[in-house]
């Protein structure tokens, strides 16, 4: 089954997430279909703390990908900022 999660980079105590498109018997940082966006939790002044392609996530739910709690969390904040 595929799903939308969250890998995990950037450097101890300076996390950063990639969201991405995977099987979801993959590792965590495994190997992935598609990058679809990011998350910097740790964002300050201009950075920017979300960005997610809504066109790529649009297609991957619509072929059968479920998204993660996290993730479906993120997804809700993107749609009201875009909004």
């Amino acid at each position: 089954m595929l799903t939308i999660r969250l890998a995990r980079g950037g450097s101890k105590k300076r996390p950063f997430y990639q969201l991405t498109v995977t099987d979801s018997r993959n590792p965590r940082d495994g190997s992935h279909k598609e990058h679809v966006g990011f998350f910097n939790p740790v964002a300050r002044g201009q950075e920017i703390r979300l960005s997610v392609n809504h066109e790529r996530v649009n297609h991957w739910l619509s072929v059968g990908a479920q998204p993660s709690e996290r993730v479906a969390q993120l997804l809700k904040e993107a749609a009201k900022a875009a909004a």
